[in-house]
């Protein structure tokens, strides 16, 4: 288990833990939940050892493993695969070492263990991370150069969950997916055999892959069993409980009070009003719990125009001259909830482009209401931000002739009070700096606000704002995002965007939610009386015995090579007369090679039945 006790730890003399204490069992899948700032990223490199503690303890068991994400994975020109395969170093190492090795009983210990940590399969466990990640078969193999940061970000989190630390430490890893791979990944941890600990403001993640809850606060920890929403429930009934206990012994200490007061001078009541004064210095006194300041987005209003406010006919979008979607027959009003659903790759980045007149339609007609005003937020224009200017100066520079206090208060309504208007960007917070992007994005009024991504950063109690002000706002939203919460809480319309179309998905995000992580599970009988059908081999299945069949084969050939050259060596006539000691350690060493090629042989026919059972069934 890891075990933290009476931790302290501070930066620049600011406290960041104070005596925090906390237990996590072994196995368990626990989120890590804290306001921003609150020192989440600081407790997962004191448990890294990357940060020395100031006083306390952090204990795990001997030999522990612990992995995250790199914060990079290098634009060289090794290939998506290979990068995850390397994340394994004990089989990296295992299969180089087995390049070289020529001694038989090392190579049967080798390739001993390579069975026993399954590595002949490895490529196809590999693969399906990737797969499940976003990349497809033909982006696997490619260079991670071709990748931009962010999906290199992906690759880094394949490599660790490839890898399979005992302790799993993952700081926002929805920050880099869509929402096809964030519930992949949901899915992926629920099952994972070790040790999760996660930071994220996903709450659906925090309610269906954790089991526990771990809550940083006033920098002290308190782990609570139950996933997300039942923490919150916990939490409301403690704070009730604690608002009452504070309000009855405000209520004793009042009466304790008034006695003292009324009594102290009387010589026949000093003795009693002594006691009480008493009573009054040993009280431990009950704070009741604070209410964080609450968070707000400010949406402006725009006015109604008649609907629809677009609409497009038989159009065709796409990028140097090829479609990526045909036959769009969309509309949208301005009363209208629009999720985008869809793998990565298939478009929905394109049609947010072509109704936020972005990008134009190579063919069909797309109609716009004339005094149609549209907001738009993606992820990058976060990072486009100027860095060495203020907030304040941001909004100067889009609306010049409004007084600095009415900038200020714009700023107020999302959250950036008067400290953050003056800072400059590249000190602000990820939260901060998408608050900045939002309220930009949102400045004129739009009647249409295009949404990819806008949660990234965002803590769970800015989520919940943005959600409150999304539906109190009176224009359209279409929204691009990993926060199944968010999108079910807001979006009433579900558009698919797949195989080059835009068609209505006619249930709800459960549904497809589940369609997305069934998609490769076997077909059920069409009766229960009709006999079942052999289940065939899925891909990776087969994929993994196919590499297991080759690396096999290879064995037994580099065997038969050890052996006529050992077999040379014995056949010399001399051996046996001038060089006896020798002669009895290469027989020694012929005998242990014999069982190994007995032993890799006997691997190889196994393999191939189990590739024809899987091929043929």
């Amino acid at each position: 288990m890891l075990r933290i006790d009476d931790l302290s730890y501070s930066i620049e003399g600011r406290p960041i833990f104070d005596g925090a204490s906390a237990t996590i069992p072994t196995g368990h899948k626990v989120g890590l939940i804290g306001r921003n700032g609150a020192g989440k990223t600081t407790l997962f490199k004191l448990i890294r050892g990357d940060l020395h503690l100031d006083s306390g303890s952090i204990q795990l068991p001997a030999r522990a493993r612990i992995g995250g994400v790199a914060q990079e994975v290098p634009g060289n020109e090794v290939s998506l695969l290979d990068t995850v395969l390397a994340a394994d170093t004990e089989r990296a190492a295992l299969m180089a070492e087995s390049e070289t090795a020529t001694d038989a009983a090392r190579i049967a210990e080798i390739q001993t263990r390579l069975a026993d940590i399954d590595a002949w399969s490895a490529e196809a466990r590999a693969s399906s991370i990737l797969r499940g990640l976003g990349f497809d078969a033909e982006e696997q193999l490619m260079p991670c150069s071709a990748f931009s940061g962010g999906w290199r970000m992906r690759v880094a989190l394949a490599a660790v969950l490839f890898s399979q630390p005992d302790y799993l430490l993952l700081d926002e890893p929805t920050n880099y997916l869509d929402l096809e791979g964030a519930l992949w990944l949901e899915n992926y941890l629920s099952k994972y055999p070790h040790t999760v600990i996660i930071i994220s403001h996903d709450r659906d993640l925090l309610n269906r892959a954790v089991g526990a809850i771990l809550h940083l606060e006033n920098r002290k920890l308190t782990y609570y069993s139950g996933p997300y929403d039942q923490f919150v429930r916990q939490r409301a009934e403690q704070r009730a409980i604690q608002a009452a206990q504070a309000k009855k012994q405000e209520a004793r200490r009042a009466h304790l009070q008034s006695f003292v007061d009324r009594f102290k001078a009387k010589a026949t009541k000093a003795k009693q009003a002594q006691s009480r004064v008493k009573m009054l210095e040993k009280m431990e006194v009950i704070r009741a719990p604070e209410d964080a300041a609450r968070t707000v987005f400010s949406f402006p209003e725009p006015e109604a125009l008649s609907p629809p406010i677009i609409a497009t006919e038989g159009v065709a979008v796409g990028y140097d001259g090829t479609a990526i979607l045909k036959r769009l027959n969309l509309r949208i009003d301005q009363d209208d909830r629009i999720a985008l659903l869809g793998k990565n790759g298939q478009g929905k980045s394109t049609l947010a482009k072509l109704l936020s007149d972005r990008l134009p339609a190579m063919e069909g007609r797309i109609s716009r209401s004339s005094k149609l005003r549209i907001g738009f937020f993606a992820q990058h224009q976060v990072d486009e931000l100027r860095i060495d200017e203020t907030p304040l100066q941001h909004l100067q520079r889009e609306l010049p002739d409004q007084h600095p206090s009415k900038l200020r208060a714009r700023l107020a309504g999302f959250g950036l009070m008067a400290e953050q208007a003056e800072t400059e960007v590249g000190r602000l917070s990820g939260g901060q700096k998408a608050r900045l992007s939002l309220l930009l994005a949102t400045l004129p009024a739009p009647h249409l606000l295009i949404l990819d991504e806008p949660t990234n950063h965002l803590d769970i109690e800015s989520r919940e704002a943005l959600m409150e002000a999304l539906n109190a706002y009176s224009g359209a939203v279409i929204l691009v995002s990993h926060d199944m919460h968010l999108l079910s809480m807001v979006a009433d319309r579900l558009w698919l965007v797949k195989d080059g179309a835009v068609t209505p998905f006619e249930d709800d995000l459960d549904a497809y939610r589940k369609l997305l992580l069934q998609s490769d599970a076997p077909a059920k009988p069409v009766t229960e009386t009709a006999p079942a059908a052999p289940k065939r081999a899925s891909r990776d299945q087969i994929l993994a015995l196919r590499a297991e069949v080759r690396k096999c084969e290879e064995r037994v050939e580099k065997l038969s090579e050890m052996e006529e050259k050992l077999q040379e060596r014995l056949n010399d006539p001399d051996l046996f007369t001038t060089k006896k000691d020798q002669a009895v350690a290469l027989q020694k060493k012929y005998a242990e090679l014999q069982e190994a090629m007995a032993r890799a042989e006997s691997l190889w026919m196994d393999a191939l039945e189990k590739l024809e059972a899987a091929e043929n069934p």
